[in-house]
């Protein structure tokens, strides 16, 4: 998920149907946790004949003073189905997890929209076999300049 240029709007659709699970502080900012689980159903809908989709969960950091997302983390755990190994199993497994720290709201048409920010990914691959096992790690840092016209 890419959240350059994130508009609380998209943020708060997202999330209406989240649970808080308790408090955090992030960046000297004191956050409600909301956490939002996808549903049995719909990982069955977004999954295909060659990848199953097993888990994915988001967390959402929220200030408590502006209400505004301070923090994302996301992850997924796929089932990626190919070849049976010699042991029964089917497939190499992927988790991908993701965490966003968002920053620099700046007031846009009377909406505040984030301005920059900092993202982690990392991708660990798992299953059987010689070299199933690999871990990769990616961090990326945007920012939004305004054009003036």
């Amino acid at each position: 998920m890419n959240e350059q240029g994130l508009d609380p709007r998209s943020t708060t659709n997202l999330f209406t149907n989240s649970i808080c699970i308790g408090e955090r502080r992030v960046k000297n900012e004191d956050c409600f946790v909301l956490k939002l689980e996808a549903e049995a159903t719909s990982l069955r809908a977004r999954s295909s004949n060659n990848v199953e989709i097993i888990r994915h969960t988001m967390w959402g950091y929220f200030s408590q003073r502006t209400g505004l997302l301070v923090q994302l983390e996301d992850s997924h755990m796929r089932r990626i189905k190919g070849t049976t190994t010699s042991s029964g199993n089917d497939g190499v497994y992927w988790e991908t997890s993701m965490e966003s720290v968002i920053e620099e709201y700046r007031n846009v048409d009377g909406i505040s929209i984030a301005h920059k920010g900092k993202s982690w990914v990392s991708l660990f691959r798992f299953g059987e076999g010689p070299g199933a096992h690999s871990r990769t790690r990616m961090e990326e840092a945007w920012e939004i300049e305004e054009l003036i016209k």
